[in-house]
């Protein structure tokens, strides 16, 4: 999955708001028809089953309505999808929520919550032995991406408190694994599961620095627009429904388990040791009990916080940003960070409630 923004990209994304987002009623009648796009990526590929299996047709049945599971495969096309209205939610990296449809004036919730990552992500160098030896040298990631986000998290962690102490270097995610196994003089870099797994079988490769240190800020979730979710809200019961089914099964194990994994492990086009290498290092929150204490958490408010100060720091606010504040953000409890008067990103717990509640 590119998990990562583009200036390009959003400003497409903000094209299309203009094109399609104009004279939209405040309240449109509820719709009976939905498509919801994912890319490949661990967090997203249950949705491979719940589709295979008939899960998610049976919960769209429950409420009358038709709920198309898409595998995109281009992330950042699925995002200016979601943000011209041509499907109805979409997975994403949380940072990417707030950077893409939320900054570029797409009132977003997010009402699912998949999993984090815990270790899918790494830093890594050929030579340094501590991530504060990185302080003036040249770090390769895909710049504002979630890698940009990890070094910069890691850094602060290591007492590095300087943003611009590293060079980082853009470099694409078809590139950066190939580029590292073979250039010498590229000697550090960050990325994410899959690609990772060369990279640290290159001699004297050492793992600097990876999510698990910082536990819960690299999320991944589902966003709808706002006003999508409230005119119909059977549809957001419907996905998290199927969601915590498919999910049941993955935790059960047994046959089920097995062929769920199975479907999994195709739709990434991996084999079974690279599917579990990427579970053992991704934290899913298995019951709806577990994602809700997590939204409703205190630390979830100051992860939101950490994030929005990122963005704000790379200019990915857009140009008429002046302040980490101008973009508002909604936590699970009401509260606001940012502007009240320009909510853009609302963390919605509503029907993972419903679920907790058994009231799907």
């Amino acid at each position: 999955m590119k998990r990562f923004l583009r200036a390009a990209a959003l400003a497409a994304g903000l094209a299309a708001v203009v094109l399609a987002g104009a004279d939209r009623p405040a309240h449109a009648a509820p719709k009976k028809s939905f498509k919801v796009a994912y890319t490949v990526y661990i967090g997203f590929m249950p949705l491979a089953y719940m589709k295979s299996s008939g899960i998610m047709k049976k919960w769209a049945d429950k409420y009358g309505l038709d709920i198309e599971l898409i595998q995109a495969n281009d992330y950042v096309g699925s995002v200016n999808q979601f943000i011209a209205g041509e499907i109805d939610a979409v997975g994403v990296a949380s940072m990417d929520g707030l950077t893409m449809p939320a900054a570029g004036g797409v009132d977003t919730s997010v009402f699912l919550i998949t999993d984090y990552s815990n270790g899918n992500d790494i830093v890594l160098s050929k030579t340094a032995k501590d991530i504060k030896e990185l302080a003036g040298q040249d770090v390769y990631l895909l710049q504002y991406s979630v890698s940009h986000y990890l070094l910069n998290r890691g850094l602060q962690q290591a007492g590095v408190t300087d943003p611009t102490a590293t060079k980082t270097v853009n470099i694409s995610d078809s590139e950066i694994a190939a580029a590292y196994v073979s250039q010498k003089d590229l000697a550090h870099a960050v990325s994410w599961k899959p690609l990772t797994e060369d990279m640290e079988k290159v001699a004297g490769t050492t793992v600097l620095f990876d999510s698990s240190k910082i536990p819960g800020e690299i999320m991944d979730v589902f966003v709808g627009k706002t006003e999508v979710l409230k005119d119909n809200p059977d549809f957001a019961k419907a996905v998290i429904g199927a969601w915590y089914e498919a999910l049941g099964v993955l935790k059960a194990g047994g046959a089920k388990g097995d062929e769920m994994r199975a479907v999994m492990t195709s739709a990434m086009g991996t084999d079974a040791g690279g599917l579990q290498s990427q579970l053992d290092t991704t934290h899913f929150f298995y019951t709806p009990a577990e994602a809700l204490a997590f939204l409703t958490s205190a630390e979830n408010a100051k992860i939101w916080d950490s994030i929005r100060t990122f963005c704000f720091s790379q200019g990915l606010f857009g140009q008429g940003a002046t302040s980490v504040d101008s973009i508002g953000i909604e936590v699970a409890d009401g509260t606001v960070l940012g502007d009240k008067g320009n909510i853009k990103m609302r963390i919605n717990p509503t029907f993972t409630k419903l679920a907790v509640d058994g009231k799907l």
